[in-house]
């Protein structure tokens, strides 16, 4: 399995859309990696920290209404820059452990956050729900330690 990932990922880095990102644009795209992440973290962030009972005052459905667009967007940004920083290194990211578990982190953290949407949309089980907005904001403050951490594997 890894020999075909790493074969994947070596005709990945000889595209022309991999040797544009790993030149000059790499710390554009990097850039916008971050600032895509500081959207999506912070929107989540608020979110996830009300569910869990701070700020009981705000309304937890308005707030959700008015920040999941915020998440969205940087979820957007974050996946295509996030394409683009992988097809500039390919080789040596799928050599990554760090790069391994943040895709491990990734895929946990969507899974939270649809069983979050399917049984806690019609705010029941506050306790449940609570857990749920701390694992979120947990996986996805993993997920960005570990983004950092594949420049340093």
């Amino acid at each position: 399995m890894e020999a075909v990932a790493l074969d994947w990922a070596r005709e990945v880095a000889t595209t022309g859309l991999a040797r544009w990102a790993s030149g000059s644009a790499y710390p554009w795209i990097n850039v916008a990696h971050v600032l895509g992440l500081v959207l999506f973290l912070g929107s989540i962030a608020v979110v996830d920290l009300r569910v869990a009972g701070a700020w009981p005052r705000l309304p937890a459905g308005e707030l959700t209404r008015a920040l999941t667009p915020f998440a969205v967007a940087g979820f957007g940004v974050m996946l295509v820059s996030g394409a683009l920083l992988f097809a500039a290194d390919a080789p040596a990211t799928v050599a990554s452990a760090a790069f391994r578990w943040k895709l491990a982190a990734i895929g946990l953290a969507l899974l939270n956050a649809a069983a979050f949407r399917s049984w806690f949309a019609d705010g029941a089980n506050k306790r449940a729900a609570g857990l749920m907005a701390v694992a979120s904001l947990c996986l996805w403050v993993t997920v960005a330690t570990l983004g950092r951490m594949i420049a340093y594997t």
